[in-house]
């Protein structure tokens, strides 16, 4: 059995609180799109506490949107018809691709924590199809193991595959710490992985982070898989922290609003063909 390389942190950042804005009651944005080739292929995270009146509707083409509920009921609906709501532990993945338009709102304009991650694209497959996916908290990958519960949302963990249908491969899970306790996921050597503390303290690779920091650790010149140690630190309470992992696309990005694509010539034609209703019409679905 190969041993697994041990990963190292590069770099630990703080989330920037913001808010309240016209959609939300408060905002953090935890990745920054300022330096892409340093998060690649991870683009943004945002982190928002909303009732009313959200995020009403709006497109996005080029990207994928990985969306965690952590608190309170998401209702969301988008110009494929998909209409429904989404409960704690729920995450909704979907793929812009070519062009979707959709909304994401506090349902009976009551309460939404959520984490929403943009996920990048190669070039050549910006334009593909647009796929919606409801990945259920029940229907989520499960590791457990004395003081560790590990939901496997994308890609594989001790033989265990997450129900996400990935257009770039992606590792994802959500990690729970008892106070003491410990889990390495092993990720491939390629891979850029970030560790987002949802909630409390814990080491990651050896590297303190609390509420709100997420570490960085880059892509390693080897060929044996590699492990990121995570310690659950925190005395009083469980841990909670998002692992997602995935090898850099390394090629242009041009960010316009809500699209994302390779030049800036594609974003201006992203806005054309919005305006002349290539993206469907503007959906009229009732509240939930």
């Amino acid at each position: 059995m190969t041993t697994a390389v041990a990963r190292k942190v590069d770099r630990v950042r703080t989330k920037a609180m913001g808010g309240p804005t016209d959609q939300v009651d408060k905002n953090a944005l935890i990745i920054a799109p300022d330096d892409v080739t340093r998060t690649d292929p991870f683009l943004l995270m945002a982190e928002d506490w909303f009732s009313t009146p959200g995020f009403e509707w709006h497109p996005h083409r080029g990207l994928e949107t990985v969306t965690v509920v952590l608190d309170g009921m998401l209702e969301h609906g988008d110009s494929l018809g998909h209409a429904g709501s989404l409960e704690p532990g729920d995450v909704q993945w979907m793929t812009a691709g070519r062009g979707i338009i959709h909304r994401e709102l506090a349902y009976h304009n009551e309460f939404a924590h959520t984490l929403q991650l943009w996920l990048n694209l190669p070039n050549g497959q910006r334009m593909t199809e647009t796929h919606y996916q409801d990945l259920r908290l029940a229907d989520q990958g499960r590791i457990e193991a004395p003081g560790v519960l590990v939901r496997v949302v994308s890609g594989s963990q001790s033989e265990i595959t997450g129900p996400a249908e990935n257009q770039w491969p992606i590792t994802g899970l959500i990690v729970t710490l008892e106070p003491g306790s410990r889990y390495t996921p092993l990720l491939a050597p390629e891979d850029r992985a970030f560790v987002y503390a949802i909630q409390g303290d814990a080491t990651v690779g050896g590297t303190p982070v609390t509420d709100g920091q997420v570490a960085w650790s880059d892509p390693m010149n080897v060929t044996d898989p590699t492990g990121l140690e995570l310690v659950g630190t925190d005395p009083d309470r469980p841990t909670t922290l998002m692992v997602f992992s995935g090898r850099p696309i390394r090629e242009s990005i041009v960010f316009g609003g809500p699209f994302v694509m390779g030049t800036r010539d594609d974003i201006e034609q992203a806005y054309l063909d919005f305006r002349r209703g290539k993206f469907g019409p503007i959906p009229r679905l009732a509240r939930l």
